[in-house]
């Protein structure tokens, strides 16, 4: 049997550590992850950016790129998200008392492909097909924080400040942003690959979301994160 061919394994290392960094790391550090010294790990980064698997920020840091998630997404079909969310988004409902949706990007937009009615008995409407604002939703905003580059249209009018703190964190918050009555908290869900294919999370009463001085309600983050990691686990993600 042949051997394996280094320089892929070295890429396809340094693609696993872009990948788990969400955008947040240079040269110096993926080197130092991946264990090559700094001229091979900027060899093969420019490589991977000419072909359009990696791209650079202003700043010098690298994330995944278009072309991957193309890749990455294209074999996970819609339908197959939402059955392997379903019964996460089900518990997450009933533990949190609060309705849920998966969102993803459907071209260049937040779509909603799931939702699960809060558990009580008041008239609600059923949000599947709906696109959302990136910039004011807790949904919109991790699925910008981790699209590559900002590579959809919507991604782009959210606030690049915002962005490094959601990456950082694992989730994101709205309090009142795009319904004023209502708070969401969401969390990114990872395909097999560590690219973030959608994002899952919880939408409220925003007094019941969100504290007086407009932060998330710690409970309700664990309950998002925990749910988010389920249905990545549930797709094949091992990080």
């Amino acid at each position: 049997m042949p051997g394996t061919v280094q320089s892929i394994e070295r890429a396809a290392a340094i693609l696993q550590v872009v990948a788990g960094s969400g955008g947040t790391l240079g040269v110096t550090d993926i080197a130092a992850a991946v264990g090559l010294p700094k001229t091979t790990a900027h060899s093969l980064l420019r490589t991977l950016l000419a072909v359009g698997f990696v791209e650079q920020d202003r700043e010098g840091r690298y994330a995944l790129g278009t072309g991957l998630l193309r890749l990455g997404a294209s074999h996970l079909d819609v339908n197959e998200l939402r059955s392997r969310a379903s019964n996460w988004a089900d518990a997450l409902a009933s533990r949190s008392g609060h309705a849920v949706r998966l969102a993803a990007l459907v071209e260049d937009r937040v779509v909603v492909v799931h939702h699960v009615f809060r558990p009580d008995d008041s008239v609600q409407v059923l949000d599947v097909g709906t696109t959302l604002p990136a910039e004011s939703t807790a949904l919109g905003r991790v699925l910008a924080a981790f699209a590559p580059h900002r590579s959809t249209r919507g991604v782009q009018d959210v606030a690049r400040a915002e962005l490094p703190a959601v990456r950082a964190q694992g989730w994101a918050v709205e309090c009142g942003g795009f319904e004023s009555a209502t708070g969401g908290v969401a969390a990114p869900v990872r395909g097999s690959t560590g690219l973030v294919v959608a994002a899952m999370g919880i939408a409220g009463p925003v007094d019941e979301v969100c504290d007086r001085r407009g932060a998330a309600r710690p409970k309700l983050v664990g309950m998002v994160t925990e749910a988010a990691h389920a249905v990545s686990r549930e797709l094949g993600w091992r990080g």
